[in-house]
């Protein structure tokens, strides 16, 4: 008689926890005001068995909370670049 082994894998892919750092003293480009920058980044990650193994990407913007006006990529200043780096990093 032979052994009959079932095995299970889950695997896949799923974002990981956002983190949220407020940019103090970096001024919105659109409205001006100061103080009003939210810095968002979230990875996404290939799991198994809903263990995060490997990093895919981030998606990462800044929003203002006074005129909502988001920004990405480019269209991110040094200092707004700067502190979505220091997210990504921790």
């Amino acid at each position: 008689m032979g052994l009959n082994i079932l095995f299970i894998l889950f695997f896949g892919t799923r974002p990981g926890k956002a983190k949220e750092a407020k940019l103090a003293g970096v001024p919105c480009p659109y409205c001006e005001r100061v103080g009003t920058l939210n810095a968002w980044v979230q990875a996404r990650f290939i799991h198994l068995f809903w263990i995060p193994v490997y990093r895919l990407s981030s998606n990462a913007f800044v929003r203002c909370e006074h005129c909502k006006k988001a920004y990405e990529g480019d269209e991110c200043t040094p200092r707004m670049q700067e502190a979505l780096q220091k997210l990504k990093k921790e």
